[in-house]
């Protein structure tokens, strides 16, 4: 370990980059501690300790929003726009053929979805304030002018597209994924505040739920560490080719095909959706329908039943799993990439049946994956259900996260130190 920090330091420009997104993650901590004028925040954050709901949400985004800081929907608007593109890249024609136009499309895909985050960050900060101010804030927005409304609307916006920038000057580096970073930092540094609380409530009869939340924790990450890291290896044939007068090819190799090809990002999708419902249907409980406001009372209820709100979250988690597995690999692509250079899986026709293979094989070990992922995100909600300890589900959750997230970036740093071997080579 000590000898791996050593090689980091020594190369320049990969220590540069750790220290520069060290920097820039310092930066976005700031920004969730800059209050917007007007709001009461010491009243704010009991609020969102008495709400399970506004707590977890409270939790992706650092402490933003029970500090109403500018940065208080962090990047949930850019994670919104990005599933709205990815579904549309799946069902519009022209949009897929523009993803496959190499790096053209896909920066001209992200050029939409930067653009559209802004109109979502206008949406959903509204709605979120409406969300405050139905969940038992509206004390708190007695004094809460017209003219606070656009200020606070203003500069929730600009500090989103602030943090979905810093975002992408993190991913450029290649030390990790910039949106998945941030959210890490922001759960790390709540940890220490919910150890705190649970160390101040501590009692002996909560003995037990600790020791079993302790324990539960520990499979978490083993589970967590073996799924990311679990592979099925496909063994690839090279056939021997004349080359100039000399015999190339005839090398055996392996395509390498990992258990869970998304990594945290399905949890990130599962939890910005699973939200959602709860939040829309608080602006609609006050409509003058009838029926409008009966329906956004049922639909809050139904997402309070921890039991449905679990079984909901599990299915957002494996449908989301297959979703971007499928988004970020693609068997036909592979055959024939496979088919050029003269590559074939033994036992397999080259081409369409190649990609059949791969996809089939994809299948089942994806279904392991999201299932494995399903299961360990919604067991600690069920625990802490049982246990009646709301802390343990946001841990939990924070957990499966934190732990993707370290693994998913030492990878990328490990891939860098290795690319470097080989260049000295």
């Amino acid at each position: 370990m000590l000898e791996k920090f050593s090689q980091i330091w020594k190369l320049k420009d990969l220590r540069n980059s750790i220290l520069f997104v060290l920097g820039i993650l310092v930066v976005s901590r700031i920004a969730a501690t800059i209050p917007i004028p007007g709001i009461d925040a010491s009243g704010l954050k009991r609020i969102f300790d008495n709400n399970q709901i506004l707590g977890l949400m409270n939790i992706f985004s650092g402490g933003g929003m029970s500090n109403f800081s500018i940065a208080m929907m962090s990047v949930a608007p850019y994670i919104t726009s990005s599933i709205i593109f990815q579904l549309l890249t799946m069902v519009v024609p022209s949009l897929e053929e523009l993803s496959k136009e190499g790096e053209y499309g896909r920066n001209k895909i992200n050029m939409w979805t930067r653009w559209l985050t802004v109109p979502l960050a206008i949406v959903q900060s509204v709605a979120m304030i409406q969300l405050l101010r139905k969940a038992g804030g509206a004390a708190l927005f007695s004094s809460f002018t017209p003219m606070n409304m656009l200020v606070a609307v203003v500069s929730i916006t600009a500090g989103t597209i602030f943090v979905m920038w810093l975002g992408e000057l993190i991913s450029e580096k290649k030390i990790g994924n910039g949106i998945s970073l941030l959210i890490f930092a922001g759960i790390v540094s709540g940890l220490p505040g919910l150890f705190t609380q649970t160390a101040n409530n501590f009692t002996q009869a909560e003995i037990i739920n600790t020791v079993v939340f302790a324990a539960i924790a520990l499979v978490t990450i083993i589970g967590v560490v073996i799924v990311t890291e679990g592979q099925r290896n496909i063994p690839v044939q090279y056939a021997r080719q004349m080359r100039g007068g000399r015999t190339v090819g005839g090398t055996s190799t392996h395509l390498p095909l990992r258990v869970n090809m998304a990594g945290v990002i399905p949890i990130i999708f599962a939890i910005s959706l699973i939200i959602m419902p709860q939040t829309i249907a608080q602006l609609f409980t006050q409509a003058k329908t009838e029926a409008v406001a009966h329906a956004a009372q049922w639909v809050i209820m139904l997402f309070s039943n921890q039991w449905f709100y679990g079984g909901a979250y599990f299915v957002l988690v494996v449908a989301f799993t297959y979703f971007y597995t499928a988004v970020v690999f693609h068997p036909d692509q592979v055959a024939e990439n496979l088919q050029k250079q003269g590559g074939f899986v033994p036992g397999t026709r080259p081409g369409k049946p190649t990609a059949e293979y791969l996809q089939n094989i994809v299948s089942r070990i994806v279904l392991t994956g999201a299932l494995f992922l399903g299961v360990i995100a919604v067991l600690p909600m069920i625990t802490a259900g049982l246990a009646g300890t709301k802390s343990m589900t946001i841990g939990g959750t924070s957990l499966l996260i934190v732990v993707s997230v370290v693994i998913e970036t030492v990878n990328q740093i490990n891939a860098q130190l290795a690319m470097r071997d080989y260049e000295e080579i």
